[in-house]
This record gives C-alpha cells, structure tokens and sequence, in this order.
C-alpha cells in the first residue's frame, strides 16, 4: 500500500513509522528538508520542485494525506494538483484542519456539527480549504475525511524548554480556555481513520481536558520542580502576532465522534498525562 502526504511535517512523523510497521510506502513532500522527512521513513519528494514525481505518486497512492495549511491564495495541494486528484482513485483522503473553523465560543462546548464561524484570517482559509475539498471529493467521488486539530503538543512542542530557558509566561486572560491534542494520538486516530475508512467523516481531534494555558505551565514547572513563572496579564505580555492570535478565541472541543467511531482510547487524555510524556521523551 502506497501513502502519499503533502507537507510532511510534525505529525506525519509519527504516522509514517505506524504505517511502514504494518507495510506501507510513504512518500512526502517537503520544501526544503529531504533529511527530516527521510528520517521518519517516508520517501522524500521536494515540492514546488519535483512536480512530474508528485503525479505520479498521486497516481499510484492507496491513500493521501494533506497536511499542507492554505493562505491567502487557497490550497496549494488544489492549486497544484487538482486535475491529478480528481483522476485519483485512493481509497482514503484525509485532510488536516483546524478547530479554528469554530472561532470564538467565549469557553462554550462545539462538536463537529456546529456551526464554521471564524474569527481570523487563518479560521477563514481552513473554512475555505474545507469547503474546496469537500466539493472536489462530491464532483469526483474521492473519499474524504476531515481532522480539525486542537492546539498540538509533543516532544519538542511543550513547555520545557522555555521553562528551563526562563522566557515561559504564564499568561492571564480570564476565561481563556483551550483544547489540546498530543502529537501520537494524532498518528493513532490517522491510523484508525485509514483501516476503517468513512468517506464524508469529520472529526474533531482533542484530548478530554479542555485547560486554561497558565494551567500547563504552571504543571510543567511543578514536574520540573522550578518555581511557577508569575502570572502576566495578556495585555500586558510579551508574546508574538502569532501567539496573541491564539488568545482571540476561547472554547472547548468535544472528541466523543472521534472515540466512538473510531474506537480510540487516548494514549494521553489530559494535559498532566501529556506532559509527562513529552518530558521523559525529551530527557531520552
């Protein structure tokens, strides 16, 4: 069985070597870092770069997964390559989003029937990218699935390293509260979805501790016994357009579709569990 991933990136990294256990190929594509997508045991293919090869693996795959983000633009993988997808005949298609399709929910619960109203440019692509997708997949049959993730964490993508680097801050924004996915659930719910395929699926992809962000850092800071970093108002805090963009919404994401339809069982079900994952897999 043949897997294509368009921009193979942290997550792939850990479906692919799930997927070569049990016998795949995968072959990814990156812009710029054969070495990291080789690494994981997936065939690498540089993409804009290596178009011709791109068709041909599009070809000849039993299963694709698109985990390229769109931008302004639209999606690069339907820009590219939709006459290739509709030609296609995989039989599982799955895309990556993003619970930012929901937008602001002021801590409210959302499930994946609820209504797409986003609130940053980011939110609007992914609801753009969801809907071009899905109407390609109607007019061609091609068996879609879509992921919408929470904020993702994982050995290298937790608090750790800027807690040992003094520059964590525990950030108030009052009823800020999030969700939250760690990186091998998402391989192992990708692995499931891909056994037992459900064309027109969408599940949202989250652990069961919706948590306000001071909470993990004030937990990772106990696990590493280092005092908890003062608590610093939002507006008055030292973060980056991209990590102030997070702060605009604020709600919990229900997972039940996922567990019930796919029989998971969360390796981590909240953020303690997960962060002492992601700290003995760091210390290795």
């Amino acid at each position: 069985m043949d897997m294509l991933v368009f921009g193979h990136g942290y997550s792939a990294g850990y479906l692919t070597p799930l997927l070569t256990a049990q016998g795949w190929r995968v072959t990814g594509t990156t812009r710029n870092d054969p070495g990291r997508v080789a690494a994981a045991g997936a065939t690498p293919l540089i993409w804009p770069g290596q178009e011709a090869d791109v068709r041909t693996a599009i070809a000849r795959s039993d299963a694709i997964l698109v985990s390229a983000a769109p931008d302004s633009d639209g999606d690069p993988v339907l820009t590219a390559f939709a006459a290739d997808l509709a030609q296609a005949r995989p039989r599982w298609l799955g895309y990556l989003s993003t619970t930012g399709v929901y937008g602001n929910r002021d801590g409210g619960w959302v499930d994946e029937d609820s209504a797409l109203t986003p609130s940053s440019a980011r939110g609007r692509e992914r609801v753009e990218a969801e809907a071009a997708w899905q109407a390609l997949a109607a007019r061609h049959g091609l068996p879609l699935h879509i992921f919408r993730l929470a904020g993702i964490y994982g050995p290298g993508r937790g608090p750790f390293a800027k807690l040992r680097g003094g520059t964590a801050q525990r950030v108030i924004k009052p009823g800020q509260i999030f969700s939250r996915i760690h990186v091998e659930d998402i391989a192992r719910i990708l692995l499931a979805s891909i056994a037992t395929p459900a064309p027109g699926a969408i599940y949202n992809l989250c652990d069961d501790n919706p948590a306000p962000p001071q909470d993990i850092i004030a937990c990772a800071a106990e696990m590493l016994g280092m005092p908890v970093p003062p608590a610093v108002d939002f507006d008055k805090a030292d973060l980056g357009p991209m990590a102030r963009s997070f702060y605009a919404d604020s709600k919990r994401v229900r997972n039940d579709r996922m567990k019930r339809d796919l029989g998971i069982e969360l390796l981590y079900p909240d953020y303690r569990s997960a962060l002492a994952a992601i700290m003995k897999a760091e210390q290795a």
